[in-house]
Parts: structure tokens; C-alpha cells; sequence
């Protein structure tokens, strides 16, 4: 019998955006990229899916940050991880036309960013955000 490497990632997609298809297949696997290349085993992920106007308030309730934003990161636990990755839609939308790319491919951008958060990584920095992004890179191929 082998053992599936996957049995303690627990990965829920949430879609409170309630309009359009989403991608929840490509999403939960660029999760397991992340986690699996970051070398977590064991995982409990919320990836929630909404709108700016709900992004917006949280990001001003809990960063005070007057302005949406396109993914928030709440760590809940770390070992084992637990976190919930809120993802604006709205922003994901206009992200995907300004670079060119499918909203699917935006959701699965925002979503390793969230998950590399999550995993300890910041992007605060031009180097850590640089670092970021060649990660995300990486793990939407």
C-alpha cells in the first residue's frame, strides 16, 4: 500500500462571490504545489472567494488599509497550518485584462500568493516581492 502524501492537506474553496464558475480543481492543486514544494506536509486551507467591496473592509477592519486589495492572508495556526486566504474576484478581474492574462490564471496567481503567506513568506520588501513572484511563477506552470 502506498501512502498518499496529499491525506493531511485539507483544502476548502468557498465561493461568496456567488457569480460565474470557478476553478476550485486548479486552485486546490496550485495549493498542493505550494505546500508540497514549501515542504508542508500537514494543512488545513480556506481559500474564500469575494468581492471588493468585502475585501475592502477587511482590509480596512484588520490592516487598516483604506482601499480593496486583492488577496489577504489570515494565518491561523502554523504547525500544523492552518490558514484563510480571501481573494477578491472584482480585483482578480481586472488584474487578469491589465497583464494580459485568463481570470483563471489571475485566481491561481492570487491563490499561491495567499499560500505563500501563509507559509511564511512576505512581501514587504522589492526583493521579497520579487521573490514572491518568481515562487508564484514556479507553482501556476
Amino acid at each position: 500500500m502506498t501512502s498518499n502524501t496529499n491525506e493531511h492537506i485539507h483544502i476548502d474553496i468557498v465561493n461568496e462571490y456567488g457569480k460565474g464558475r470557478i476553478p476550485k480543481t486548479k486552485l486546490q492543486s496550485t495549493i498542493r504545489k505550494v505546500l508540497n514544494g514549501e515542504g508542508v506536509l500537514e494543512a488545513q486551507i480556506a481559500v474564500i472567494l469575494v468581492d471588493n467591496e468585502r475585501i475592502h473592509e477587511m482590509n480596512r477592519q484588520f490592516l487598516q488599509h483604506d482601499y480593496p486589495t486583492d488577496v489577504i492572508t489570515f494565518p491561523i495556526e502554523t504547525d500544523p497550518l492552518e490558514c484563510e486566504i480571501y481573494i477578491s474576484v472584482d480585483t482578480a478581474l481586472e488584474q487578469a485584462k491589465e497583464y494580459g492574462v485568463t481570470v483563471t490564471n489571475e485566481l491561481m496567481r492570487l491563490t499561491a500568493h495567499g499560500t505563500l503567506h501563509a507559509v511564511g513568506y512576505d512581501d514587504a520588501t522589492e526583493e521579497q516581492r520579487n521573490t514572491m513572484s518568481l515562487l508564484e511563477s514556479r507553482y501556476i506552470q
